[in-house]
Protein backbone atom coordinates (compact mmCIF):
# COMPACT_ATOMS: atom_id res chain seq x y z
CA UNK A 1 0.00 0.00 0.00
CA UNK A 2 2.94 2.29 0.55
CA UNK A 3 3.97 2.05 -3.11
CA UNK A 4 2.63 4.19 -5.99
CA UNK A 5 0.43 2.40 -8.40
CA UNK A 6 1.74 2.19 -11.95
CA UNK A 7 0.04 1.27 -15.16
CA UNK A 8 1.10 -1.43 -17.49
CA UNK A 9 3.77 0.91 -19.02
CA UNK A 10 5.15 1.78 -15.58
CA UNK A 11 3.74 5.38 -15.54
CA UNK A 12 2.50 7.00 -12.32
CA UNK A 13 -1.29 6.61 -12.21
CA UNK A 14 -1.55 9.45 -9.66
CA UNK A 15 -0.61 11.90 -12.43
CA UNK A 16 -3.87 11.16 -14.20
CA UNK A 17 -5.79 12.11 -11.13
CA UNK A 18 -3.87 15.40 -10.69
CA UNK A 19 -4.44 16.65 -14.30
CA UNK A 20 -8.22 17.29 -13.97
CA UNK A 21 -7.57 19.10 -10.70
CA UNK A 22 -5.02 21.39 -12.34
CA UNK A 23 -7.40 22.17 -15.21
CA UNK A 24 -10.11 22.97 -12.72
CA UNK A 25 -7.84 25.35 -10.84
CA UNK A 26 -6.91 27.16 -14.08
CA UNK A 27 -10.56 27.40 -15.12
CA UNK A 28 -11.48 29.02 -11.82
CA UNK A 29 -8.41 31.27 -11.83
CA UNK A 30 -7.40 29.82 -8.54
CA UNK A 31 -9.62 32.42 -6.96
CA UNK A 32 -7.47 35.52 -8.13
CA UNK A 33 -9.03 38.75 -9.71
CA UNK A 34 -8.62 39.49 -13.51
CA UNK A 35 -5.56 41.62 -14.63
CA UNK A 36 -6.09 45.43 -15.27
CA UNK A 37 -6.03 46.66 -18.93
CA UNK A 38 -2.64 48.02 -20.15
CA UNK A 39 -2.00 51.80 -20.00
CA UNK A 40 -0.71 53.81 -23.03
CA UNK A 41 2.79 55.20 -22.72
CA UNK A 42 3.26 58.97 -23.16
CA UNK A 43 4.69 59.96 -26.58
CA UNK A 44 7.87 62.05 -26.32
CA UNK A 45 7.55 65.45 -28.02
CA UNK A 46 9.54 68.67 -28.22
CA UNK A 47 7.81 71.89 -27.30
CA UNK A 48 8.47 75.59 -27.54
CA UNK A 49 7.04 78.09 -25.09
CA UNK A 50 5.53 80.91 -27.15
CA UNK A 51 6.79 84.41 -26.40
CA UNK A 52 5.92 87.75 -27.95
CA UNK A 53 8.44 88.96 -30.52
CA UNK A 54 8.93 91.97 -32.76
CA UNK A 55 6.91 91.34 -35.93
CA UNK A 56 7.93 93.52 -38.89
CA UNK A 57 5.30 94.80 -41.31
CA UNK A 58 7.24 94.67 -44.56
CA UNK A 59 6.98 94.33 -48.34
CA UNK A 60 9.46 92.89 -50.84
CA UNK A 61 10.21 94.44 -54.22
CA UNK A 62 12.60 93.65 -57.05
CA UNK A 63 15.51 96.11 -57.00
CA UNK A 64 18.53 96.82 -59.18
CA UNK A 65 22.00 97.39 -57.78
CA UNK A 66 23.86 100.27 -59.40
CA UNK A 67 27.41 101.41 -58.87
CA UNK A 68 27.72 104.81 -57.26
CA UNK A 69 30.87 105.32 -59.33
CA UNK A 70 30.02 103.86 -62.71
CA UNK A 71 30.75 105.63 -66.01
CA UNK A 72 28.76 104.80 -69.15
CA UNK A 73 31.03 105.12 -72.18
CA UNK A 74 29.37 106.61 -75.28
CA UNK A 75 31.31 107.83 -78.32
CA UNK A 76 31.32 111.55 -79.01
CA UNK A 77 31.71 110.97 -82.75
CA UNK A 78 30.13 108.75 -85.40
CA UNK A 79 31.92 106.10 -87.40
CA UNK A 80 32.93 102.48 -87.78
CA UNK A 81 34.74 100.57 -85.04
CA UNK A 82 38.12 99.34 -86.27
CA UNK A 83 39.64 98.06 -83.02
CA UNK A 84 38.59 97.06 -79.50
CA UNK A 85 41.49 97.18 -77.04
CA UNK A 86 39.80 96.12 -73.78
CA UNK A 87 37.71 93.12 -72.77
CA UNK A 88 34.92 92.69 -70.22
CA UNK A 89 36.16 92.41 -66.65
CA UNK A 90 39.54 93.99 -67.40
CA UNK A 91 41.05 96.41 -64.89
CA UNK A 92 42.00 99.62 -66.71
CA UNK A 93 43.64 102.89 -65.73
CA UNK A 94 42.39 106.36 -66.55
CA UNK A 95 43.38 107.25 -70.13
CA UNK A 96 43.88 103.65 -71.22
CA UNK A 97 42.42 103.00 -74.73
CA UNK A 98 39.19 101.04 -74.95
CA UNK A 99 37.84 101.37 -78.51
CA UNK A 100 39.10 102.98 -81.74
CA UNK A 101 36.71 104.41 -84.34
CA UNK A 102 37.85 104.85 -87.94
CA UNK A 103 39.26 108.44 -88.09
CA UNK A 104 40.11 108.64 -91.79
CA UNK A 105 37.16 110.78 -92.81
CA UNK A 106 37.89 113.21 -89.99
CA UNK A 107 41.60 113.24 -90.82
CA UNK A 108 40.80 114.13 -94.45
CA UNK A 109 38.52 116.92 -93.25
CA UNK A 110 41.22 118.30 -90.96
CA UNK A 111 43.82 118.16 -93.73
CA UNK A 112 41.44 120.07 -95.98
CA UNK A 113 40.92 122.69 -93.29
CA UNK A 114 44.67 123.02 -92.80
CA UNK A 115 45.18 123.55 -96.53
CA UNK A 116 42.45 126.21 -96.61
CA UNK A 117 43.99 127.90 -93.59
CA UNK A 118 47.42 127.96 -95.25
CA UNK A 119 45.88 129.55 -98.35
CA UNK A 120 44.20 132.14 -96.22
CA UNK A 121 47.49 132.80 -94.45
CA UNK A 122 48.97 133.64 -97.86
CA UNK A 123 46.01 135.93 -98.59
CA UNK A 124 46.56 137.63 -95.26
CA UNK A 125 50.24 138.19 -96.03
CA UNK A 126 49.31 139.78 -99.35
CA UNK A 127 46.62 141.92 -97.72
CA UNK A 128 49.15 143.08 -95.16
CA UNK A 129 51.63 144.16 -97.85
CA UNK A 130 48.87 146.01 -99.68
CA UNK A 131 47.80 147.73 -96.49
CA UNK A 132 51.35 148.81 -95.63
CA UNK A 133 51.83 150.14 -99.19
CA UNK A 134 48.60 152.10 -99.11
CA UNK A 135 49.51 153.50 -95.73
CA UNK A 136 52.79 154.95 -97.03
CA UNK A 137 51.11 156.35 -100.14
CA UNK A 138 48.38 157.92 -98.06
CA UNK A 139 50.93 159.52 -95.78
CA UNK A 140 52.66 160.93 -98.89
CA UNK A 141 49.34 162.27 -100.19
CA UNK A 142 49.39 160.09 -103.29
CA UNK A 143 46.22 158.05 -102.53
CA UNK A 144 42.98 159.13 -100.99
CA UNK A 145 41.75 158.34 -97.54
CA UNK A 146 39.10 156.00 -99.01
CA UNK A 147 41.71 153.88 -100.79
CA UNK A 148 43.70 153.60 -97.57
CA UNK A 149 40.57 152.62 -95.62
CA UNK A 150 39.71 149.94 -98.19
CA UNK A 151 43.18 148.40 -97.82
CA UNK A 152 42.82 148.45 -94.05
CA UNK A 153 39.39 146.76 -94.24
CA UNK A 154 40.69 144.04 -96.60
CA UNK A 155 43.60 143.35 -94.27
CA UNK A 156 41.34 143.10 -91.17
CA UNK A 157 38.92 140.78 -93.02
CA UNK A 158 41.76 138.49 -94.09
CA UNK A 159 43.03 138.36 -90.51
CA UNK A 160 39.57 137.52 -89.14
CA UNK A 161 39.06 134.81 -91.74
CA UNK A 162 42.43 133.26 -90.88
CA UNK A 163 41.51 133.26 -87.18
CA UNK A 164 38.25 131.46 -87.98
CA UNK A 165 40.09 128.86 -90.03
CA UNK A 166 42.58 128.34 -87.21
CA UNK A 167 39.66 127.65 -84.87
CA UNK A 168 38.19 125.15 -87.33
CA UNK A 169 41.50 123.33 -87.60
CA UNK A 170 41.84 123.23 -83.81
CA UNK A 171 38.31 121.89 -83.47
CA UNK A 172 38.88 119.27 -86.14
CA UNK A 173 42.10 118.11 -84.50
CA UNK A 174 40.33 117.92 -81.13
CA UNK A 175 37.64 115.77 -82.72
CA UNK A 176 40.33 113.36 -83.86
CA UNK A 177 41.07 112.53 -80.21
CA UNK A 178 37.48 111.32 -79.74
CA UNK A 179 38.02 108.56 -82.31
CA UNK A 180 40.25 106.87 -79.75
CA UNK A 181 37.89 106.17 -76.81
CA UNK A 182 39.73 105.94 -73.47
CA UNK A 183 38.81 105.08 -69.88
CA UNK A 184 37.73 108.20 -67.95
CA UNK A 185 38.75 106.71 -64.58
CA UNK A 186 40.42 103.67 -63.10
CA UNK A 187 38.00 100.75 -62.87
CA UNK A 188 36.67 97.50 -64.27
CA UNK A 189 35.37 97.26 -67.82
CA UNK A 190 31.77 96.08 -68.04
CA UNK A 191 30.01 94.36 -70.92
CA UNK A 192 31.10 95.41 -74.42
CA UNK A 193 28.05 94.94 -76.65
CA UNK A 194 29.68 96.31 -79.84
CA UNK A 195 32.00 94.57 -82.29
CA UNK A 196 34.62 95.52 -84.82
CA UNK A 197 32.84 96.75 -87.94
CA UNK A 198 29.80 98.15 -86.12
CA UNK A 199 28.76 101.71 -86.90
CA UNK A 200 28.25 103.77 -83.77
CA UNK A 201 26.77 107.17 -82.95
CA UNK A 202 26.88 109.33 -79.84
CA UNK A 203 23.89 107.38 -78.44
CA UNK A 204 25.58 103.97 -78.73
CA UNK A 205 26.71 102.43 -75.43
CA UNK A 206 30.22 101.08 -75.93
CA UNK A 207 30.79 99.78 -72.39
CA UNK A 208 30.96 100.87 -68.76
CA UNK A 209 33.84 101.43 -66.37
CA UNK A 210 32.94 100.66 -62.77
CA UNK A 211 35.03 101.68 -59.81
CA UNK A 212 35.04 99.08 -57.01
CA UNK A 213 33.13 100.14 -53.91
CA UNK A 214 29.66 100.78 -52.65
CA UNK A 215 26.54 100.17 -54.67
CA UNK A 216 23.03 101.57 -54.40
CA UNK A 217 19.84 99.55 -54.45
CA UNK A 218 17.26 101.18 -56.71
CA UNK A 219 13.88 100.16 -55.27
CA UNK A 220 10.71 101.02 -57.18
CA UNK A 221 7.85 101.15 -54.69
CA UNK A 222 4.23 101.14 -55.98
CA UNK A 223 2.51 104.46 -55.48
CA UNK A 224 -0.08 102.99 -53.08
CA UNK A 225 2.76 102.31 -50.61
CA UNK A 226 4.67 105.50 -51.32
CA UNK A 227 2.95 107.37 -48.48
CA UNK A 228 4.50 104.94 -46.01
CA UNK A 229 7.96 105.37 -47.54
CA UNK A 230 10.37 107.31 -45.33
CA UNK A 231 14.10 108.02 -45.25
CA UNK A 232 15.76 105.67 -42.71
CA UNK A 233 13.23 102.84 -43.29
CA UNK A 234 15.02 99.50 -42.84
CA UNK A 235 15.88 97.53 -46.00
CA UNK A 236 17.02 93.91 -46.25
CA UNK A 237 18.42 92.37 -49.42
CA UNK A 238 17.34 88.76 -49.94
CA UNK A 239 18.70 85.88 -51.99
CA UNK A 240 16.57 83.41 -53.95
CA UNK A 241 15.80 81.51 -50.71
CA UNK A 242 14.66 84.70 -48.93
CA UNK A 243 17.79 84.63 -46.78
CA UNK A 244 19.06 88.06 -45.73
CA UNK A 245 22.37 88.80 -47.47
CA UNK A 246 22.71 92.51 -46.63
CA UNK A 247 21.06 95.15 -44.46
CA UNK A 248 20.72 98.86 -45.12
CA UNK A 249 18.28 101.75 -44.84
CA UNK A 250 16.68 104.14 -47.30
CA UNK A 251 18.61 107.37 -47.80
CA UNK A 252 16.68 108.86 -50.73
CA UNK A 253 13.02 109.00 -51.74
CA UNK A 254 12.12 110.57 -55.07
CA UNK A 255 9.64 113.46 -54.86
CA UNK A 256 8.13 112.40 -58.18
CA UNK A 257 6.09 109.44 -59.41
CA UNK A 258 7.18 107.63 -62.56
CA UNK A 259 4.28 108.11 -64.98
CA UNK A 260 5.00 104.92 -66.91
CA UNK A 261 5.24 102.52 -63.94
CA UNK A 262 3.34 104.45 -61.24
CA UNK A 263 6.18 103.81 -58.82
CA UNK A 264 8.36 105.94 -56.59
CA UNK A 265 12.13 105.47 -56.63
CA UNK A 266 13.87 104.84 -53.31
CA UNK A 267 17.60 104.29 -52.87
CA UNK A 268 19.57 102.47 -50.20
CA UNK A 269 23.38 102.21 -50.00
CA UNK A 270 24.78 98.68 -50.19
CA UNK A 271 28.31 98.06 -48.84
CA UNK A 272 30.32 95.91 -51.21
CA UNK A 273 33.84 95.79 -49.81
CA UNK A 274 34.22 92.06 -50.56
CA UNK A 275 32.77 92.32 -54.07
CA UNK A 276 29.81 90.05 -53.31
CA UNK A 277 27.47 92.13 -55.48
CA UNK A 278 27.76 93.30 -59.07
CA UNK A 279 26.63 96.39 -60.88
CA UNK A 280 23.16 96.00 -62.49
CA UNK A 281 22.48 92.87 -60.40
CA UNK A 282 18.80 92.36 -59.54
CA UNK A 283 17.88 91.26 -56.00
CA UNK A 284 14.80 91.27 -53.79
CA UNK A 285 14.67 94.16 -51.34
CA UNK A 286 12.40 93.93 -48.30
CA UNK A 287 11.31 97.29 -46.89
CA UNK A 288 10.08 97.31 -43.28
CA UNK A 289 7.30 99.84 -42.71
CA UNK A 290 6.77 99.31 -38.98
CA UNK A 291 7.39 96.79 -36.14
CA UNK A 292 4.69 95.43 -33.81
CA UNK A 293 4.53 92.84 -31.03
CA UNK A 294 3.12 89.41 -31.84
CA UNK A 295 3.66 85.65 -31.99
CA UNK A 296 5.55 83.57 -34.54
CA UNK A 297 5.49 79.79 -34.91
CA UNK A 298 7.64 77.47 -37.05
CA UNK A 299 6.16 76.51 -40.41
CA UNK A 300 6.94 72.82 -39.73
CA UNK A 301 4.87 72.90 -36.55
CA UNK A 302 1.64 73.48 -38.50
CA UNK A 303 -0.78 71.12 -40.22
CA UNK A 304 -3.26 72.02 -42.93
CA UNK A 305 -6.54 70.15 -43.02
CA UNK A 306 -9.31 71.09 -45.46
CA UNK A 307 -7.76 74.49 -45.99
CA UNK A 308 -7.53 75.27 -42.25
CA UNK A 309 -4.36 75.42 -40.16
CA UNK A 310 -3.92 73.45 -36.93
CA UNK A 311 -1.18 72.96 -34.36
CA UNK A 312 -0.73 70.72 -31.34
CA UNK A 313 -0.27 72.16 -27.88
CA UNK A 314 1.05 70.32 -24.83
CA UNK A 315 -1.74 70.79 -22.26
CA UNK A 316 -0.82 69.92 -18.67
CA UNK A 317 -3.58 68.85 -16.26
CA UNK A 318 -4.19 66.83 -13.10
CA UNK A 319 -3.94 63.57 -15.03
CA UNK A 320 -0.79 64.51 -16.89
CA UNK A 321 0.15 66.22 -20.14
CA UNK A 322 -1.83 65.53 -23.30
CA UNK A 323 -1.73 66.82 -26.87
CA UNK A 324 -4.53 69.25 -27.77
CA UNK A 325 -5.24 70.12 -31.39
CA UNK A 326 -5.76 73.86 -31.85
CA UNK A 327 -7.02 75.72 -34.92
CA UNK A 328 -5.05 78.90 -35.73
CA UNK A 329 -5.22 81.83 -38.13
CA UNK A 330 -1.86 82.55 -39.76
CA UNK A 331 -0.44 85.53 -41.62
CA UNK A 332 2.71 86.08 -43.65
CA UNK A 333 5.78 83.87 -43.57
CA UNK A 334 8.90 85.55 -42.20
CA UNK A 335 11.93 83.35 -42.71
CA UNK A 336 10.87 79.91 -41.43
CA UNK A 337 8.02 81.17 -39.26
CA UNK A 338 4.35 82.04 -39.66
CA UNK A 339 2.94 85.18 -38.07
CA UNK A 340 0.05 84.16 -35.79
CA UNK A 341 -3.12 86.20 -36.22
CA UNK A 342 -5.29 84.31 -33.72
CA UNK A 343 -5.69 81.00 -31.86
CA UNK A 344 -2.57 81.12 -29.68
CA UNK A 345 -1.26 83.19 -26.80
CA UNK A 346 2.04 83.82 -25.09
CA UNK A 347 2.95 80.99 -22.69
CA UNK A 348 1.37 78.20 -24.76
CA UNK A 349 3.52 75.10 -25.13
CA UNK A 350 3.63 74.53 -28.88
CA UNK A 351 4.63 71.03 -30.00
CA UNK A 352 7.34 71.50 -32.63
CA UNK A 353 8.77 67.98 -32.82
CA UNK A 354 7.20 64.52 -32.76
CA UNK A 355 3.70 65.60 -33.81
CA UNK A 356 3.45 63.33 -36.87
CA UNK A 357 1.58 60.54 -35.06
CA UNK A 358 -0.29 62.54 -32.44
CA UNK A 359 -4.04 62.56 -31.94
CA UNK A 360 -6.13 64.93 -29.87
CA UNK A 361 -5.96 63.89 -26.20
CA UNK A 362 -3.00 61.55 -26.57
CA UNK A 363 -0.63 61.52 -23.55
CA UNK A 364 2.71 63.17 -24.27
CA UNK A 365 5.98 63.74 -22.50
CA UNK A 366 7.42 67.11 -23.45
CA UNK A 367 10.95 68.42 -23.70
CA UNK A 368 10.96 72.21 -23.80
CA UNK A 369 13.40 73.83 -26.21
CA UNK A 370 14.10 77.45 -26.97
CA UNK A 371 12.88 78.95 -30.22
CA UNK A 372 16.32 78.97 -31.85
CA UNK A 373 16.76 75.21 -31.46
CA UNK A 374 13.16 74.11 -31.83
CA UNK A 375 13.59 72.91 -35.39
CA UNK A 376 17.04 71.40 -34.98
CA UNK A 377 15.45 67.92 -34.95
CA UNK A 378 11.74 68.03 -35.87
CA UNK A 379 11.42 64.29 -35.30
Amino acid sequence: MGQLRRDARGRDIAGYFCLPLALALIATGCGKPAAAPPRFLATPVKTQVLEEANIPDSSAYLSTLKSRRSAAINPQVEGWIIKIYAHSGQHVLAGEPLVEIDPRVQEASVNSQIAARDAQAANLANAKLQYEREQKLYQSGIVSKQEFDNAKTAYDAAQAQLNAMDAQVTQGQAQLHYYNVTAPTDGIVGDIPVHVGDRVTNTTLLTTVDQPGSLEAYIFVPVDHSRDLRVADAVELLDSNNKVIARSSINFVSPQVDDATQTVLAKAPVPNANGAFRNEEMVNARVTWRVTKGLEIPVLATQRINGEFFVFLADSGPKGTVARQQQVQLGDIIGNDYVVLSGLKAGDHLIVGGSQFLADGMPVKETVENSAAALADPH
